[in-house]
């Protein structure tokens, strides 16, 4: 079993999808969040609605099955230093994604991501622990 930070762009991406390959790489894998991406996921919630194939009731019921998979954090788990070094990694990427970046530096986990932009310009800074999805 393998622990990973995810950022809410892959966890989208796994609600939207409700492929029954992810049960395995749900199953198997630790998915750690902090907590800020449960308002990203309500903030996208009618996105998330629209693009799934799946009926309601699959929709709903995936979502059930997907979170029952995750593990997410408080954000007052978050280390002061830990924030501050991913808040000046990220001042030219995106900041919305300091709870991310400093939950796997806090952690020492790789962060998992959909988001192009913020891979390389985290590989670009010199931080490794970061891979696309």
């Amino acid at each position: 079993m393998t622990d990973f930070v995810v950022d809410t762009n892959v966890l989208m991406s796994i609600l939207i999808s409700g492929k029954a390959s992810y049960r395995p790489i749900l199953t198997f894998n630790n998915f750690i969040l902090p907590d800020f991406a449960l308002v990203e996921i309500e903030h996208y919630k009618n996105t998330l609605r629209s693009k799934t194939k799946l009926s309601a009731t699959q929709f709903t019921q995936w979502t059930y099955f997907v979170f029952s998979q995750l593990i997410i954090l408080p954000q007052y788990v978050l280390a002061q230093d830990s924030l501050i070094k991913s808040q000046r990694l990220l001042e030219k990427i995106d900041l919305k994604d300091i709870s991310y970046v400093a939950l796997a530096m806090q952690l020492d986990l790789i962060l998992l991501t959909r988001d192009n932009l913020l891979h390389e310009g985290l590989r670009k800074q010199g931080f490794r622990k970061v891979m696309l999805f």
